[in-house]
């Protein structure tokens, strides 16, 4: 079995092998997302001042991972399993950390209190108990219920949008576009690398920033940025999009790494330059990552077992990171500190979301997934 390690994944996975280098880089992607996150305040909002400017595009090399391996682990067993153990398998996954999330959220919201949210002071213990909730069970706020300002559909944990948008994905693969022949996906991952081009090119803004506000401009962000990842995922499992390098780990990590960090391209009068980057970030780079992450054959050593701690923390690290980059946000709005203490805060705040997300995948992530698996799922695991 080439390219996998030959150890058993997670409680809801089968018992293939998995990709250990794609959970690697997996977590890898998680670090970069929580690094943007930490330089962000420092930029005013101003897309062209970000450090690590396009460390938003981790989500959407995310949602190819997720193409890839959804396949990889469920293409071939649809005669033994149904769209109901497909869910539940899905839910115990993601669901146990989407609601430590929201109740990271909701415990730290008082602290978030701040110039750059100015909703907050007139949310009442009602209202952030129901949004807690409703985050708990994926359903996604409009604008009106927004406790923050910010039009978030999950005020409480940001980045859980992007959850929003895998389940679609993975609904979508489940209820029928898995049935696609492999001609038929290549046209549909055609046309949605086209509306990916589009919305870059011709868009307002030229970049891949947004999707977490329910109006039809998030709903089409949303939209288009998991379209093409996810289902060009798919379609590279299937074609078996193996590339072998040496010291895979450390040129594709770099790869990722170079393409989220590099400046903004085009400044602020030819958007549609910085445009065709991240097009080419998610149409070309990304593909050739996880190709190259998927070639690694070895199923053991430094490296591996480096990978697999990166890719153990990598959701937990990401869905529960952002309650306190609210936190830290607020301080750097209302504080404006000096580079240095900004730097040792950040550095803390990295080393708390670090510990936090190892706390939580060892004394909750794992015993709750076992113990959902054990009473929800169906078919052997």
């Amino acid at each position: 079995m080439p390219a996998i390690a030959a150890t058993s994944t997670n409680a809801t996975s089968s018992r293939k092998g998995h990709f250990v280098l794609l959970d690697g880089l997996r977590g890898v992607a998680a670090i970069m997302v929580v690094l943007f996150h930490l330089f962000e305040p420092f930029s005013g909002g101003n897309p062209q001042l970000q450090i690590i400017n396009h460390g938003y595009l981790a989500v959407d090399f995310f949602f190819m991972l997720s193409g890839f391996v959804i396949a990889y682990a469920y293409d071939g067993r649809w005669g033994t399993m149904g769209l109901r153990d497909f869910a539940m398998r899905r839910l115990i996954r993601l669901q146990p950390m989407v609601v430590l999330g929201s109740l990271f959220g909701a415990l730290m919201f008082a602290m978030q209190e701040s110039s750059v949210f100015p909703k907050i002071a007139d949310t009442t213990a009602m209202q952030l108990i129901g949004v807690m909730l409703l985050g708990f069970v994926m359903i996604p706020l409009p604008k009106s219920a927004d406790l923050r300002g910010w039009d978030e559909i999950y005020p409480l944990n940001g980045p859980q949008w992007s959850l929003f948008y895998e389940y679609i994905a993975n609904f979508l693969y489940a209820v029928g576009l898995r049935k696609l022949p492999d001609r038929a996906m290549a046209i549909l991952v055609a046309v949605a690398a086209l509306a990916l081009i589009h919305l870059l090119v011709f868009g307002p803004r030229g970049d891949l920033i947004g999707g977490w506000a329910l109006d039809a401009n998030g709903i089409r962000i949303g939209m288009t940025r998991v379209m093409f990842p996810f289902f060009a995922g798919v379609l590279m499992m299937r074609l078996g999009a193996r590339i072998r390098v040496p010291h895979a780990f450390l040129v594709s990590s770099a790869l990722l790494i170079v393409a989220v960090s590099l400046p903004r391209f085009g400044g602020t009068e030819k958007l549609w330059l910085n445009g065709l980057y991240e097009a080419a970030c998610v149409i070309l780079v990304f593909p050739l990552i996880v190709a190259i992450g998927a070639g690694e054959k070895a199923a053991d050593g430094p490296v591996i077992r480096t990978a697999r701690v990166f890719g153990a923390l990598s959701f937990p690290l990401y869905i529960t990171h952002f309650p306190m980059i609210y936190i830290y946000t607020a301080w750097v709005a209302d504080s404006r500190p000096s580079p240095a203490g900004a730097a040792i805060v950040a550095a803390g705040v990295l080393i708390a979301a670090l510990t936090i997300a190892l706390l939580s995948l060892k004394f909750y992530d794992k015993p709750a997934r076992r113990w959902l698996a054990d009473r929800l799922l169906r078919v052997p695991r």
